[in-house]
C-alpha cells in the first residue's frame, strides 16, 4: 500500500503540517475574571495517555472477566474518558488538549479482532474500536508507537483515516523520500481572555526500535532516525511558526538506554536526552516504557531551562495532566509555570457514553475468545516459570519446535537438531484441565510475534543461554532464596528472560553474571562448541529484540508470517488434545555450587 504521502501533504498545503484547531469556547468564569482585573495571565491543561494497548473497557479478554491486578489498578479509555470529563468541566472544554504518545492498536484481543479476525481493511469493514473511543472523547493528536507497525502498514493507514485527529511521527520517514511519512506535528490555538490566542505546538516522535522489531513489515518502506536529530529540526521551525508552547509527545522511555544495543545508531528511550540536549520544549509526554512518572525535571543543557517530564501509567491505568500557566510579555505568551500529576482511573466509574457506543464490538470479541478448541489432561500454569521450567512455558517450545521441524521437512537441514527459544509474558497465564478455549491460548502467547528458524552453532547457544541468565539477582550460596526477589535483575523484564528447549543446562545464581550456564548438554552429551543447530525463535528475538548474541546475524532457514498465537492454537484445534506427559521435561533448573535452588 502507498505511504498516502499525496493524502498527508493535501492536508498540510494551507496549515502546514498537521495544524489543528482547538478551544473554539470562552474561557472558564475564573479566567474572565482574571481578564477583567487587566492580569494578562492565562492557563490550560494537556491531558496524556500512553500505551493503551487497544484496551476500551476494564475488562481481561484472557480471563473473560474484569481487569485486576495485586495493585487493584483497572484499565481502559473508558475510564480515562470519565477522568477527562472531570477535567474538562473544571478547566473549560476550550482550556484543555488530549494527546496520547503511541502504542494504541495492539495489545489485546479487542484489538487483534479488528486487525485479524474481521480487519478493518476489508471492503466495507469496520471502524477500529480505537479510532471510535478516541474520536468520541474528542482525541486532538496521538505521537505513533512502535506497536502501531504490528500489523503491517496498510491496518495502520487505515487506522489513520479512521481517526480524526492526526497520527503524529517526526521521525517516521518515508524510506525513498526522507520525508515525513505522517504529520510530523499539530498546532492548536486556545482561545483566551485577551484577545490574543496561545498557539501550542505538540510534536510527535515515535521510537527507532521500529526498523528491528518490524523489519519485515518497514524495510525499503521507511526509516527511523533518532528522536533528538529530529527533534532538533522541527522544534526552531514550530517556534518560528509562532508556538508560544511546545510539547513533545515521545514513545520513547526516559532512562536512556536500549533493548537493541548497538544494533541501531539511535537510542531507545530517548525522551529525558531530547529535554537535555533540545531547546525550546516546555514538556514531554512519555510514552514505551510502561512506568509511571508523574512529575520529573530536566535540565536543558543548552539554555539551563526546566523541561517537565511525564509518564502515565500503561493500559489507561493513569491520566497524565499538566498544568501550564502563561504570562502575557513583550507582545507573546511565555511559560510562567508547568506542572504535572496523574490521575488513578480505579478512582472512577467507565463512560457509559463509550462502553454503549461499542458493546457490540465488545461482545463479538467474547464470544470470539470464549470458543473451544480442545482439552487438555491436567492445568497448566506459568506462575512459577520465571525460575522454574513448567509445563506451559515447554508446551510453546514443543509446539514451535514441531512447526519449524515440519517447515523443513525435506531440506538440507531436516537432518539437524531443533532447538526452540520462548519467555513467560503472562505470569498470570493457565490452560486449564478439560475444555480449551482460545483465550486461554491467546493468554499465553499475548503478542503478535512470527516465527522463524535460525542456524546456530553450539557455541553461539551458549552464549545465548549466558545472556539470558543475566535476568537473575545473584544470590549467595547460603542466603535465603525469595521468588519475588530473584528475578528482574537491573529491570530486565520477563519477556527478556528466554529458556531453550533440546537442552539441558544449568543457571549457577551464586555466580556473577556472565558466568553462570554450566553443564549444557545435548542429548545427555557435553554441548559441543561446533555443532549446528536448527533455532526456532520468534521475530522480536531473531531481529534484535532484546540484544541478545548471535541470533539477529544468524543465517535465515525459514520464516513465517503467521503469528505464533494463530499456529498454536490451529496446533490446538488439529490435535484436538494437549497432554503435558507428552511434552513437559525439566531442560533447565536454577543451582547455587550445584545444588538445586528448587
Amino acid at each position: 500500500m502507498p505511504l498516502n504521502r499525496r493524502k498527508f501533504l493535501e492536508k498540510s498545503a494551507v496549515t502546514g503540517a498537521g495544524v489543528a484547531l482547538a478551544g473554539a469556547v470562552s474561557a472558564p468564569g475564573a479566567q474572565a475574571a482574571e481578564a477583567k482585573r487587566g492580569a494578562k495571565r492565562y492557563a490550560f491543561t494537556v491531558l496524556g495517555t500512553t500505551d493503551l494497548h487497544g484496551n476500551v473497557f476494564n475488562w481481561d479478554y484472557f480471563t473473560d472477566k474484569e481487569f485486576d491486578d495485586k495493585d487493584h489498578n483497572d484499565v481502559g479509555l473508558a475510564k480515562v474518558s470519565t477522568l477527562v470529563n472531570r477535567v474538562r468541566a473544571e478547566k473549560g472544554r476550550g482550556n484543555t488538549l488530549l494527546i496520547d504518545a503511541g502504542d494504541t492498536i495492539q495489545g489485546t484481543q479487542l484489538s487483534y479482532y479488528y486487525a485479524k479476525v474481521d480487519p478493518i481493511t476489508a471492503k466495507g469493514g469496520p471502524v477500529h474500536p480505537m479510532a471510535q473511543a478516541m474520536n468520541a472523547m474528542g482525541y486532538d493528536a496521538a505521537a505513533l508507537g512502535n506497536h502501531e507497525f504490528n500489523y503491517g502498514i496498510p491496518v495502520l493507514r487505515k487506522f489513520e483515516e479512521q481517526c480524526r485527529f492526526p497520527l503524529l511521527g517526526a521521525n517516521a520517514l518515508d524510506a525513498k523520500t526522507l520525508r515525513p511519512a505522517f504529520a510530523p506535528y499539530s498546532m492548536h490555538r486556545l482561545r483566551t481572555p485577551h484577545g490574543r490566542d496561545v498557539k501550542v505546538a505538540v510534536l510527535g516522535l515515535t521510537n527507532p526500535g521500529i526498523a528491528i522489531w518490524d523489519k519485515a513489515n518497514v524495510q525499503g518502506k521507511m526509516t527511523f532516525p533518532g528522536l533528538e536529530e529530529q527533534a532538533a529540526k522541527w522544534v526552531p521551525k514550530l517556534r518560528s511558526m509562532g508556538a508560544d508552547v511546545v510539547i513533545v509527545s515521545a514513545h520513547s522511555g526516559s532512562s536512556g538506554t536500549s533493548s537493541y544495543g548497538d544494533q541501531l545508531p539511535y537510542i531507545e528511550n530517548a525522551a529525558a536526552l531530547v529535554a537535555e540536549q533540545v531547546p525550546g520544549i516546555d514538556a514531554i509526554l512519555v510514552g514505551h516504557a510502561h512506568t509511571e512518572i508523574p512529575e520529573y525535571f530536566v535540565t536543558n543543557k543548552k539554555t539551563g531551562k526546566q523541561v517537565l517530564l511525564s509518564e502515565p501509567l500503561k493500559w489507561g491505568q493513569r491520566l497524565t495532566l499538566f498544568d501550564f500557566e502563561l504570562v502575557f510579555e513583550k507582545g507573546c505568551w511565555k511559560v510562567e509555570k508547568v506542572g504535572a500529576k496523574v490521575l488513578n482511573s480505579n478512582t472512577v466509574e467507565e463512560d457509559s457514553k463509550i462502553t454503549k457506543l461499542l458493546a457490540d464490538e465488545h461482545e463479538k470479541v467474547v464470544a470470539y475468545v470464549n470458543q473451544v478448541i480442545g482439552t487438555n489432561a491436567a492445568e497448566m500454569t506459568s506462575a512459577e516459570a520465571p525460575y522454574k521450567d513448567v509445563p506451559i512455558i515447554d508446551l510453546i517450545n514443543h509446539i514451535q519446535a514441531d512447526t519449524v521441524k515440519q517447515a523443513l521437512a525435506g531440506t538440507e537441514y531436516a537432518s539437524l537438531p531443533v532447538l526452540s527459544q520462548a519467555a513467560c509474558f503472562s505470569r498470570s497465564a493457565r490452560i486449564p484441565a478439560g475444555q480449551v478455549t482460545i483465550r486461554d491460548v491467546a493468554g499465553l502467547y499475548v503478542f503478535e510475534n512470527t516465527l522463524e528458524a535460525r542456524l546456530m552453532t553450539g557455541a553461539q547457544m551458549k552464549a545465548y543461554l549466558e545472556f539470558s541468565a543475566n535476568y537473575f539477582v545473584q544470590t549467595a550460596p547460603d542466603a535465603a532464596v525469595d521468588p519475588a526477589k530473584l528475578t528482574n535483575a537491573n529491570g530486565t523484564p520477563d519477556y527478556n528472560y528466554d529458556v531453550v528447549s533440546g537442552l539441558s543446562y544449568e543457571i549457577d545464581i551464586a555466580k556473577p553474571a556472565g558466568s553462570r550456564v554450566t553443564n549444557v548438554r545435548f542429548e545427555g552429551q557435553p554441548l559441543a562448541d561446533d555443532a549446528k543447530f536448527v533455532f526456532a525463535v520468534n521475530n522480536y528475538r531473531a531481529n534484535g529484540g532484546g540484544n541478545f548474541p548471535h541470533v539477529a546475524a544468524a543465517p535465515v532457514l525459514w520464516s513465517n508470517s503467521e503469528e505464533i498465537r494463530n499456529t498454536m492454537i490451529a496446533w490446538v484445534k488439529a490435535k484436538g488434545s494437549i497432554d503435558p506427559a507428552a511434552f513437559a521435561g525439566i531442560d533447565w533448573k536454577l543451582t547455587r555450587n550445584g545444588t538445586p535452588v528448587f
